[in-house]
């Protein structure tokens, strides 16, 4: 059995410059993270769900 790593990308909403920043893999399941502690936790929720999210933020 093969398991592929996630892809993951900063937001776009990131400074650049060594901030607060989180980072995304999306796909079926969409994971997200901090950045700064990459190794201790991240959140999985369904793409609809993450889509969701997005959609609500935007219209507020």
């Amino acid at each position: 059995m093969t398991h592929e790593q996630p892809t993951w990308h900063k937001s776009s909403y990131s400074d650049g410059r060594g901030g607060d920043c989180v980072e995304v893999s999306e796909g079926p399941t969409t994971g997200i993270r901090d950045t700064r502690h990459r190794g201790l936790a991240e959140l999985s929720v369904p793409a609809s769900e993450w889509t969701a999210l997005l959609t609500a933020l935007r219209t507020n």
